[in-house]
């Protein structure tokens, strides 16, 4: 098309439509649902794609993300919210407030999302922990930005770089990369990326952006917990790393095991995100629910 090759037209117009999106937002003020549907509709459209399929292509990829990250979002906000209401995300918080000291306490953000996002999706490991974010963030009196934004580098960075998600994963397909040397070089870039994004970049930026959330969203996500008989640490911790600890697993399973394997097919089930964040859920219904009273 327009006399370029294929796949330069392509790029050419997913890069126009792109712009397209931010102005349609930023400057248009257009909601961004709206935007996102002109936006996916012109790509469609000036790519090629049948005209009778632009729209369904469409539903069909919002009903299969919707289908993923709705459950993945359900399930995780509750888990979380348990977490809140029982105290146990009080009780990570001043572990890491008294491990790090409360000028640190960026640090221990960053260290928590890096290691936990490995097996993580991003979303996944974004509704787990946020909820400690506003905890710390109001017992340490450190701003929700500065603490925040190391939050969302460790999760960001491992996502991007670090197998077993997907786009590092589509790029070893690609490359026929060695999958082992991807994670150590992952690793090796990514550690230094989440420290110059997050902690450090996070306590600069926050010198100049707000950190300070309205009392009633405060209140709802961080509210200080009224129970004496507190989870333990470990408890907490047990709870909220199982849906790691089984992704993990499958991922183990994945390198290592035959896909044809009973043990295989088991792990692919018991650590898909969406059986994994239930098994923790109904874990936290005791842990943080019955236990406590």
């Amino acid at each position: 098309m327009l006399g370029l090759p294929t796949n330069t037209y392509l790029l050419l117009d997913a890069l126009i439509t792109i712009i397209g999106l931010v102005l349609l937002i930023t400057k248009f003020k257009v909601h961004p649902f709206v935007a996102l549907t002109i936006a996916s509709g012109f790509l469609g459209l000036t790519s090629g794609m049948p005209v009778a399929k632009v729209m369904a292509s469409f539903q069909n990829g919002f009903g299969g993300v919707l289908g993923f990250v709705g459950i993945v979002l359900a399930l995780g906000t509750m888990l979380g919210k348990l977490m809140a209401d029982s105290g146990g995300a009080d009780q990570i918080a001043q572990t890491l407030i008294r491990a790090f000291g409360k000028r640190n306490v960026h640090w221990a953000m960053m260290c928590s999302a890096f290691l936990v996002g490995i097996p993580l999706f991003f979303e996944i490991g974004f509704v787990l922990l946020i909820p400690l974010v506003f905890i710390v963030a109001r017992r340490s009196g450190v701003s929700l930005v500065k603490i925040g934004i190391p939050l969302l580098a460790g999760l960001s960075v491992v996502h991007g770089l670090v197998p077993p998600h997907p786009g590092p994963l589509l790029a070893i397909g690609v490359f026929k990369a060695d999958i082992g040397k991807t994670i150590f070089y992952g690793l090796i870039v990514g550690l230094p990326t989440a420290i110059i994004a997050g902690p450090l970049f996070g306590a600069f930026i926050s010198k100049y952006v707000p950190g300070n959330p309205s009392t009633e969203l405060m209140d709802q996500i961080a509210k200080e917990s009224q129970h004496e008989n507190l989870p333990s640490f470990s408890v907490t911790l047990i709870t909220v790393l199982l849906p790691v600890f089984l992704m993990l697993l499958k991922t183990f399973a994945d390198v290592f095991v035959p896909a044809d394997h009973v043990f295989r097919q088991w792990m692919d089930l018991i650590g898909h995100p969406i059986t994994a964040l239930l098994a923790a859920l109904l874990l936290a219904f005791y842990t943080f629910g019955y236990a406590r009273g």
